[in-house]
């Protein structure tokens, strides 16, 4: 099985292609090596590989022609993979599909980019993926070819001393993997877990799985919406300690002052729809508190009697999970109300978001997130036709609209609050 290396700097690779399993897989003719530099392509007598970029700016590119000769070389390229922070991801599915490939026969051909890049054309004139082994930024490609090679390198047959070691590991079913422990069973008054010394095999694959299940939640979550699981594995993550950020975050739903369709600002009717729903949204996501805003005398009245009716009255016999959810609600008659109310209750002033289906903000679900971990949140939704630019003037930041990018976005307030909750704090938060 073959790998082709493209690279400026071929020595690069003497030390770890030649020692451990890989320097084995190469003695026994597992896989094989071949190096090709774009300089020995150059056709001056410097072996200039290199050009300053078109539209100006620091650095130097990648000539095309060196590339092209040298890629044309290649018998065989097989996969081409171009290493560069703004290719793909390079994941665990990836290296598995790469690693079929080489076991049927097909050739893996990787390019190490250097300077601030190569020239874009060479991806017009070869079939090439980009990939990127992480967001941040190195010297060149070679140590992300070498990150790639041994990802790749180790699911092929016969290259590791356990076949079954590779589907053992972490992201090999997008779980991260579970703890090892090796003798003595006590060091120093730390002890092996006992379920791994008892010798019941089915004991020890259940606290691999819950080990692995729990890592995965503490330190890597957003790996598990890609994780199969079944329900076993969702009874074992519910029962899991783990952080908390909804607590932390409060909705006030904004009947005042809100824009009607003109841009005029008044107040609008409480609807009941809103009220349930975005309840038991921010119930299902574990929210600090639901505000529902309003002036309105009549209004205020007509929500103490809804909440009357399912916290204490007949609907809470009837329906006892609504009757949770609408125990988040309080009134409050302005949004200046709220934020004393959440002041009082988290014992800090709450960050104050606004939401607009307009172009109004930037900030981004993510930025809310991080901020959870270190505040509370108080983000604000307009009822009529949004919020109006005297309560997002106030704001210490406004969220990017839910779709901003889309030639329709028109989401019901409830809607909104749902999508919105589930990008802040997805299933693991």
């Amino acid at each position: 099985m073959r790998i082709n290396l493209i690279t400026l700097f071929p020595e690069y690779f003497d030390s770890p292609l030649s020692c451990g399993l890989m320097q084995k897989a190469r003695e026994g003719g597992l896989v094989d090596f071949q190096l090709f530099n774009p300089r020995d392509a150059a056709t001056d007598k410097h072996r200039t590989v290199d050009d300053s970029p078109y539209g100006g700016g620091p650095g130097m590119v990648m000539a095309l022609a060196p590339l092209v000769d040298t890629l044309r070389k290649i018998p065989k390229p097989g996969r081409i993979l171009l290493m560069a922070p703004a290719g793909r991801p390079f994941a665990q599915a990836l290296a598995r599909n790469l690693a079929a490939d080489m076991v049927a026969g097909t050739p893996l051909t990787l390019i190490s980019g250097r300077y601030e890049g190569i020239d874009a054309r060479l991806l017009e004139l070869f079939p090439i993926t980009p990939v990127s082994v992480g967001d941040y930024v190195l010297n060149g490609g070679e140590a992300a070819c070498l990150n790639v090679i041994e990802s790749v390198c180790r699911l092929l047959p016969g290259f590791m001393g356990h076949e079954n070691s590779g589907e053992e590991e972490s992201f090999s079913h997008s779980l991260l993997e579970y703890p090892h422990y090796t003798r003595p069973e006590n060091f120093a008054g730390h002890i092996v877990p006992e379920a791994l010394t008892a010798g019941n095999h089915a004991r020890i694959a259940a606290w691999r799985r819950q080990e692995s299940l729990r890592i995965t939640l503490w330190r890597r979550p957003e790996l598990l919406d890609a994780a199969p699981l079944n329900a076993t594995d969702l009874a074992c993550l519910q029962n899991l300690p783990r952080l908390s950020l909804g607590r932390n975050l409060h909705l006030a739903l904004v009947h005042y002052p809100v824009l009607d369709k003109d841009k005029n600002s008044l107040a609008v009717s409480l609807t009941n729809l809103d009220i349930h729903d975005i309840a038991r949204s921010s119930c299902c996501y574990g929210l600090g508190g639901y505000y529902v805003v309003t002036p309105l005398q009549d209004q205020q009245r007509l929500l103490a009697e809804l909440l009357a009716h399912w916290t204490t009255g007949a609907g809470s016999r009837s329906n006892p999970d609504r009757t949770e959810a609408l125990r988040l609600v309080i009134a409050a008659n302005d949004v200046a109300e709220v934020i004393a109310q959440v002041e009082a209750r988290c014992g800090e002033r709450p960050l104050v978001l606004g939401s607009s289906a307009r172009p109004e903000g930037a900030l981004t679900y993510r930025d809310v997130r991080e901020a959870l971990t270190k505040r509370p949140v108080l983000l604000l939704l307009g009822t009529g036709h949004g919020l109006a630019p005297t309560v997002l003037e106030k704001c210490d930041g406004v969220l990017r609209p839910l779709r901003g990018a889309s030639g329709y976005n028109h989401f019901s307030v409830r809607s909104a609050a749902a999508v919105m909750l589930d990008r802040i704090l997805g299933d693991w938060h």
